[in-house]
Formats: C-alpha cells, sequence, structure tokens
C-alpha cells in the first residue's frame, strides 16, 4: 500500500461508521468541501466496505475533484481495531464485523479507491480526535468524550494527548452501571450500552411490547421508513410525550450520570464532549439533564468538569477521520 509521503493530492476525506449510517467528508486545507451520507447494508463486510468507497468518491465528488485528488483516506469504525494492521473486529453494531477474525477493511478500501492511503481508528476516538482538534474541545488537555449512537463509545484526550491505552481505553458504554441489569450487546450485563444504546433500548421498547405496554414509537418508525428506532424517531417520540420513549431516556440518563461521575471521579478532566446520533439529536437539553444527574455523585463537585455539545454534530466522526491522517 503506498504511503502518505507519495500522495500529493489537495484532499482529505474522513468516513464515519455507524451501525445504521455511513458519514463522509472531503476537506480541502480545514474546509469542508463536500460530503455524502448513505446507510450502512446490513448484508456483510463486504457491502459495507463498497459503501465506504461510495460514501468518499461522492464527498470527493461534490468537492469537483476525483479520487487522483485525495492525498489520504481516514476512517473512525467502531469495534477492536489494529491501526497498524488496518483491520477491525469484534464490532457488535456493525454487520459482518462481529467475529474475532479481522477484516482488512484499510486494504479493501484503499484497493477500490486505487492504493490511496488509509487510516483507521475507533469511531469514538476519531470523533473525540475531530472535536478537540477542531471543535467544541479545542484548548483543553484533559477531556473526555462519550458518543451516545447505536451504542455508547468513548475516548480520552489526557496531558494533552489521545489516551488508546492497551487498544480499548475510553470503552465507557461497557462500564457496568447496573450489575445484573440488562443484557447488552456484547452479551453481559448491565452495561452503560444497555441502557444508553439505541439499539439496546430498541430492544428493550420490543420487549415491553410483547409484554402489552403501549407505545408510539414503532408508528412513528414505519411513518418515517425506517427499519429502526433511529435518533429521528426516538426525538419525535419525545415531542410527542410519548411515555414508554420519555422512560426509556430517563433511564439513559440515569445511566450516564451515573458512568460518566464515576469516570470523573477517577480522572478529574476538565471537560466532557457528549456526541454521536442520539446524542445530537436529543442535544443541549439531554446533556444538561445528564450534568444534573451527575451533580450529586461527583466526588469534588466545586471540580465538575464543563459539559459540551459537539460543535461538528453528525459530522464530527468523519471530520476527526480526516484529521486522523493528518487533514
Amino acid at each position: 500500500m503506498a504511503g502518505l509521503d507519495d500522495h500529493v493530492g489537495e484532499l482529505t476525506v474522513g468516513v464515519d461508521v455507524g451501525g445504521t449510517k455511513i458519514q463522509s467528508v472531503a476537506l480541502r486545507s480545514e474546509a469542508i468541501a463536500g460530503r455524502h451520507r448513505l446507510e450502512t447494508p446490513q448484508s456483510g463486510a463486504g457491502d459495507v466496505a463498497a459503501a465506504i468507497v461510495e460514501a468518499a468518491t461522492k464527498a470527493v465528488a461534490e468537492a469537483g475533484a476525483g479520487t487522483a485528488d485525495v492525498r489520504a483516506v481516514g476512517i473512525g469504525v467502531p469495534g477492536a481495531i489494529d491501526t497498524e494492521a488496518g483491520t477491525v473486529s469484534s464490532s457488535p453494531n456493525l454487520p459482518g464485523f462481529q467475529d474475532p477474525e479481522p477484516v482488512p477493511l484499510a486494504e479493501l478500501v484503499s484497493s477500490a479507491l486505487g492504493e490511496v492511503p488509509v487510516r483507521l481508528d475507533n469511531d469514538v476516538r476519531v470523533g473525540i480526535l475531530g472535536e478537540w482538534k477542531r471543535g467544541a474541545g479545542r484548548g483543553y488537555r484533559h477531556l473526555m468524550g462519550v458518543w451516545v449512537g447505536t451504542g455508547v463509545g468513548g475516548g480520552l484526550v489526557l496531558d494533552g494527548k489521545i489516551y488508546q491505552g492497551r487498544g480499548a481505553a475510553g470503552e465507557i458504554g461497557h462500564t457496568i452501571v447496573k450489575p445484573g441489569g440488562r443484557i447488552c450487546s456484547d452479551g453481559r450485563f448491565g452495561h452503560l450500552e444497555a441502557y444508553a444504546g439505541r439499539a439496546q433500548m430498541e430492544a428493550e421498547a420490543r420487549r415491553r411490547v410483547k409484554r402489552g405496554h403501549r407505545t408510539d414509537l414503532f408508528d412513528i418508525m414505519r411513518k418515517k421508513g425506517r427499519t429502526r428506532l433511529s435518533s429521528g424517531v426516538w426525538a419525535t417520540a419525545l415531542e410527542k410525550k410519548d411515555k414508554m420513549a420519555r422512560d426509556l431516556v430517563d433511564d439513559a440518563v440515569e445511566a450516564l450520570a451515573t458512568a460518566l461521575s464515576s469516570s470523573q471521579n477517577l480522572l478529574a478532566v476538565e471537560a466532557i464532549v457528549v456526541g454521536g446520533g442520539l446524542g445530537d439529536r436529543l442535544g443541549a437539553h439531554f446533556v444538561e439533564r445528564i450534568e444534573e444527574g451527575m451533580k450529586p455523585l461527583l466526588f469534588v463537585p466545586d471540580a465538575a468538569p464543563k459539559m459540551l455539545t459537539t460543535e461538528f454534530g453528525d459530522l464530527s466522526g468523519a471530520v476527526g477521520a480526516a484529521v486522523l491522517t493528518g487533514g
């Protein structure tokens, strides 16, 4: 695979891969020159790789360029990432990536784009990189991020550097908020993601419907032409004061407040940025509710972190992925 120094194109491309959507941006210098969004295929790793290529190509086209003008591509993707090998494995929310056997995603995308250099990292980590370098987290040396979407992910900036630990640092979605509680996407119980990840919130909603509880969530889903309870479905249900939606979002807020206050008691960061599909859609009020829930749980309440919403919204991950390449 060609190296970055072998490419002198004017564009860098970032792609944010999630369980329901793939978002790309093409950056010219630091400006967003093109973007494209499409649904994540549910048919396996090969189709996901092809969709990444399509999203990148269309963002470049919107920028008035071609793939020959691309210097490098960065991809943020959920799961266990080997950044050196360019592989992804054990991603429970991404179709075709559930197995521990690594998928050579960087190679697949690079080959399809004419051997353009491709770099991978965890989707939330690159989202936080984008907000730290270019967005709401600028100027902070100690920053925590939590991305609330199909699942719940997190990342850390400590002492002015992205902290990776042994490769899975920041996975706040798999911290325990209720021992023996709801089942999580990884098959364990009581994790934050079991309460605040959109996929597991939907699973709980379906369980409650089977037990005879009423909700408009699934009618709203069908009217919007969705096959899943997207962030927009949850937002609409909350606007309509749907009781089940409110109850499940209340559970998510409580779980997030528990996990973030515990993390803050351990790390004492300056700020926490909340993003992700659901976090961005529910916005400032959602973050304010989490902040209120954290207050009585903080060991040093007078040193509470600044709670932030993202500056780039649902483009945070794609912008961060482009920054990952030096863009």
